[in-house]
């Protein structure tokens, strides 16, 4: 048994002057009246957004109530686990009709970051890490990934050259995206050349390798094949999986990304289908060696060997394999509890053929790759078009 996408909504990511029940509100009102639905039609509600001190409000689950009174007295549920909470989101929709509690299911993944200072924003990133061991990290969860970054270098030699190269193919890519928080092709130089605009933040990664703090949301409406083949437009999911590993880094090879390659053959193997045969990928670039290290764990380059990947185009729009050609999280903006759902609505978007200008060239699968924390919590779907 499986479940289409039917319906969806997404917000233009950046510093928004909506507060987080308007983003919501708007979000979910628009993904239901896409899917040819009205509210009274959904079963079931997932509200994903990871807080953890953004925002004063807790406890999220009954503010989608607020777009409509027909809403009202529906199953609503928060869901959490740290960046990849879309995907969270999405996995609990899909299990509600997997087991025949729904038939229709509205996701929502929406964040509010802007509202609190700089150092704030690493005291509350830093908690997707294991603070016991890692709470002290210089440069909070940058610094995760900055370590993280030279432990490949020193592994695999110097690669700023590569993840210069990376943020500014995702750069390029966001600027032909309306929804991006960054509509600017920046270029390799100015990624590569470390200058006030474009200071070191942690360890070897400068700020053009770090992903954005931005406010946004995404909706998306779930349903059940039966239901969507009477809908206008349905996005099967060909496969959806889960991994997790453990929290301290200290604990696994985090150079390795062993959870992000277990989850990805895994919903390769799942929907029957090998890299060959995906038209594009949206995945988890939270900063530039994450998605070097992503390469790796989807089997595109041996281990140590991502660059090629990136030097030789295979990445790129145009490529064998584009990835992010929504600009990613780099370009497009890292609301946290949104970027899952995001991923899934421009994976859909791209599927069929509404993607505009960052549309790629006629796919008939794609994927996603969704993590939380550094390769913790993750999350792979391959994504088919219905009808």
């Amino acid at each position: 048994m499986t479940a289409c996408i039917v319906g969806w909504a997404h917000s233009r990511f950046g510093k928004l002057e909506d507060d987080l029940e308007a983003l919501i509100v708007k979000v979910a009102v628009e993904a239901v009246r896409d899917a040819g639905m009205e509210p009274k039609d959904i079963d079931e509600i997932f509200i994903g957004t990871m807080n953890a001190g953004f925002q004063r409000q807790e406890f999220p689950s009954s503010l989608v109530l607020q777009a409509d009174p027909s809403f009202r007295f529906k199953p609503a549920t928060h869901v959490e686990n740290a960046c990849a909470t879309g995907s969270a989101a999405i996995h609990q929709g899909l299990n509600a009709i997997f087991g025949r509690r729904a038939r229709n299911v509205l996701i929502v993944g929406v964040e509010k970051m802007t509202e609190v200072t700089g150092p704030q924003i690493g005291e509350i990133l830093i908690k997707a890490s294991y603070i016991k061991e890692e709470g002290g990290i210089e440069g909070g969860f940058a610094g995760v990934f900055g370590r993280i970054a030279q432990m490949y270098f020193q592994r695999y030699g110097d690669k700023s050259d590569a993840l210069a190269r990376i943020a500014a193919k995702n750069h390029k890519n966001g600027a032909s995206n309306p929804l991006a928080q960054v509509q600017k092709d920046l270029g390799y130089e100015f990624c590569r050349t470390v200058s006030d605009k474009n200071p070191l933040v942690a360890g070897p990664l400068r700020r053009t390798d770090c992903s954005l703090v931005s406010d946004g949301a995404a909706a998306l409406v779930l349903t059940d094949v039966d239901t969507a083949l009477a809908c206008d437009k349905a996005v099967v999911f060909r496969a959806a999986e889960q991994v997790n590993d453990f929290l301290p880094m200290s604990r696994r090879d985090v150079v390795a990304f062993e959870g992000p390659e277990l989850v990805i053959k895994r919903a390769l193997a799942s929907a029957k289908v090998g890299l060959d045969d995906l038209g594009f990928a949206e995945v988890h670039d939270c900063f530039t060696i994450a998605e070097l290290l992503i390469y790796e764990a989807m089997g595109l380059t041996p281990k140590g060997q991502g660059e090629r990947a990136i030097n030789e185009g295979w990445v790129a729009k145009g490529g064998k394999l584009p990835l992010n050609p929504s600009g990613g999280l780099k370009a497009k903006g890292h609301p946290v509890g949104a970027t899952g759902v995001s991923m899934h609505v421009l994976a859909s978007m791209q599927l069929t053929g509404t993607a505009g200008g960052i549309q790629v060239k006629e796919p008939r699968l794609g994927a996603v790759f969704n993590m939380g924390g550094a390769a913790v919590a993750n999350y792979a779907s391959v994504l088919e078009r219905l009808r």
